[in-house]
């Protein structure tokens, strides 16, 4: 490839090859979906951000920040106060003590967490265990870092652990296990029973666990979070994720944490000194404000969100989506078999679906990184406003129902 610079000088863009894994990733399903949704105005149930904003005081303690405190380089680790906060959030809402000094780390959201505890923690060739289906960061950052990656297939309906494979998963190369709960795309909720086996199997084999827990207080349905790091044994062979994102409904604020021993910290504050080095400090002191003050609104989500399924699941079964269980974060998994035409897949009818039915929705094989998905589930957010739920409820009534162009075939 040719061109010519600002100078008019004609060069030839380097041919080397660059880095083989980030080049070779597709383009993501969400920015496929997210591209077409924006062409199409459709309503949006795609992606997993809600509608609703968290607390106002938040916004206030996070601007008054600004001009408050000076606007340097806070602490590589985080400032002192959503550290400390953290610590409580850990000690009150999961039963897991955290010295707050040596045990916690704030990072660029969960997202650069996970990143960090992948670069740190892994060596090449070690082997990781991860449920599939699973958020799509996690895989990528593992293999950048050197990782096998050895999915376990959460067992349909309802997604539970297929115990005898997950234990034929681990081996000697067994480094680390991924275990996200409550869990996306599914909104599965591990019982203590399976985290019980889990934790069982890595102090049997000697494993790591990283547990991602942003959606931990996002739990209805008479379902109850349980950290996997607050087992015995595995609090010195865990460390654990979590988001403001989640937890406040501010998800372009991007401030995470994770805590564990300092043993496992040491390398993770590395990796994370080299990727970001430090956080916004000012957005920093609001979650630390939202985490002490703002309890009211995470312990509120589960019952909203509750509300919000209880809305939008009926409407979705009298059409004849096959509605999976789920209860936690806020999506819903339904199957999409009865409206799907001769050679059509998921994907394919997501996209339509968004073309001709002004819906967007995400399909569930682009969650998975074995062979053969499921290729007749599709995955509705419904963390929106009840307007836009019962819009979208419109658009598929129209649609795919009786005597709708997208209609299934009596035949």
């Amino acid at each position: 490839m040719t061109g010519t610079d600002a100078n008019g000088v004609a060069g030839h863009a380097p041919s080397k090859p660059l880095n083989e894994l980030f080049c070779n990733l597709p383009t993501t399903i969400f920015e496929v979906m997210s591209k077409l949704a924006m062409e199409h105005n459709s309503v949006n149930l795609g992606q997993g951000f809600p509608d609703e904003e968290g607390p106002a005081s938040m916004k206030e303690v996070a601007g008054q920040a600004l001009t408050q405190f000076h606007n340097q380089y806070p602490s590589m680790l985080g400032v002192p106060e959503l550290r400390q906060a953290v610590a409580r959030h850990s000690a009150n809402h999961a039963g897991i003590p955290c010295d707050w000094a040596t045990e916690t780390l704030v990072t660029v959201g969960a997202t650069e967490g996970i990143a960090a505890c992948m670069l740190g923690l892994i060596n090449e060739g070690d082997e990781v265990i991860m449920f599939d289906p699973m958020y799509d960061s996690y895989v990528s950052m593992a293999r950048r870092a050197g990782a096998v990656i050895k999915p376990v297939r959460l067992a349909l309906p309802d997604f539970h652990v297929p115990l005898e494979e997950l234990a034929a998963a681990f081996s000697p190369r067994t480094k680390l296990i991924m275990v996200n709960t409550p869990h996306n795309p599914s909104g599965k909720v591990f019982t203590r029973a399976e985290l019980e086996a889990i934790a069982a199997l890595c102090i049997q084999h000697d494993v790591i666990a990283v547990c991602d827990e942003v959606y931990e207080h996002l739990v209805f349905g008479g379902a109850q979070h349980v950290s996997l790091r607050s087992l015995p044994g595995m609090a010195e062979r865990s460390v654990r994720l979590g988001s403001a994102g989640k937890t406040f409904s501010f998800t372009a604020w991007k401030v995470g944490w994770v805590t564990g021993p300092a043993r496992l910290l040491a390398p993770i504050i590395k990796a994370h000194s080299f990727l970001v080095f430090t956080v916004s400090s000012s957005l920093q002191r609001g979650v630390a404000h939202g985490l002490d003050h703002e309890s009211s609104f995470y312990l509120g989500l589960g019952p909203s969100l509750s509300k919000k399924r209880a809305l939008l699941a009926p409407h979705l079964a009298e059409l004849g989506f096959g509605i999976l269980p789920g209860h936690g974060a806020y999506f819903l998994v339904a199957d999409v078999s009865r409206f799907l035409r001769p050679g059509e897949d998921d994907a394919a009818f997501c996209m339509r679906l968004t073309r001709e039915g002004g819906v967007t929705l995400i399909p569930i094989s682009g969650f998975y990184i074995g062979p053969n998905p499921p290729r007749h589930l599709v995955r509705f957010a419904y963390c929106k406003d009840d307007a836009k739920l019962l819009a979208a409820v419109e658009r598929l009534e129209k649609y795919l129902g009786p005597g709708g162009p997208g209609a299934p075939s009596k035949a």
